[in-house]
């Protein structure tokens, strides 16, 4: 997971989806082309998108001909209940 969250065009992939939810493979890549800058072929996002899969971070559902993806936070809050935040007075 640690390795998914190194990138910095996978995490924006996941602030696109934490912000909007289910969306499909073009219509992350034209967020990210519009919100971000980042204008990469629908390929290069797939590969990022199979990275952050392999990592439990994004599940995907098949509807029809279109494959909608979907953040789970899940795995990272596993982190911070493993190594929660302790503060300091």
């Amino acid at each position: 997971m640690f390795h998914a969250l190194d990138d910095p065009t996978r995490r924006a992939i996941l602030d696109e989806l934490a912000d909007r939810d289910g969306q499909t493979l073009f219509e992350i890549c034209g967020r990210l082309t519009t919100k971000r800058g980042l204008s990469l072929t629908r390929q290069a996002i797939s590969q990022h998108l199979g990275v952050l899969e392999a990592a439990g971070l994004v599940h995907t559902e098949k509807r029809g001909r279109a494959k909608f993806h979907y953040f789970d936070p899940a795995p990272l809050a596993e982190i911070t209940k493993r190594w929660p935040v302790t503060r300091k007075a």
